[in-house]
């Protein structure tokens, strides 16, 4: 990702997300947690500290994974895979995690949480490889939310 790209991945992250999250977590809390993560100083911060990939199609992007910076044992963390609804289940998720694994410096383990409710997001890490590790209510600004922890082992 190029600084140029933040306003589309921006625009990507709140569609996936109420797309997404549309009866899972409250409209009022997602809009809240997108205007924290997702404001354009976090989007510079996450370009400077951690590894940011996006997808395009006809010169526009549809899709980005966000991860952290591969720590000394080898762990990584996805904070982040989301693509436009009508661009998911065409190979673009996968790409961009083989991407990331390819050009991130000596990953071991890929780790990322899911909320338990989404279904689809869930079913994608286990078609990938990526194995439950745990489970864990989440205070998600007043909203509990059931997450679960998965790894990928590479």
């Amino acid at each position: 990702m190029e600084k140029r790209d933040i306003q589309h991945v921006q625009q990507v992250a709140k569609t996936s997300w109420n797309h997404t999250y549309e009866g899972i977590i409250p409209l009022d809390i997602q809009e809240g947690f997108l205007k924290y993560a997702y404001n354009d100083e976090m989007m510079q911060r996450r370009l400077e500290g951690s590894h940011l990939f996006v997808s395009e199609v006809d010169k526009g992007i549809v899709g980005f994974a966000n991860f952290s910076t591969v720590n000394e044992d080898g762990e990584v963390e996805l904070s982040a895979i989301y693509l436009y609804p009508e661009y998911q289940g065409k190979g673009i998720g996968t790409s961009l995690l083989q991407e990331a694994i390819k050009n991130l410096e000596g990953p071991k383990k890929v780790f990322v949480n899911v909320e338990k409710e989404n279904k689809i997001g869930i079913a994608f890490y286990k078609s990938k490889g990526f194995k439950v590790v745990t489970e864990f209510d989440d205070n998600f600004d007043g909203h509990i939310l059931k997450t679960v922890r998965m790894v990928l082992e590479v």
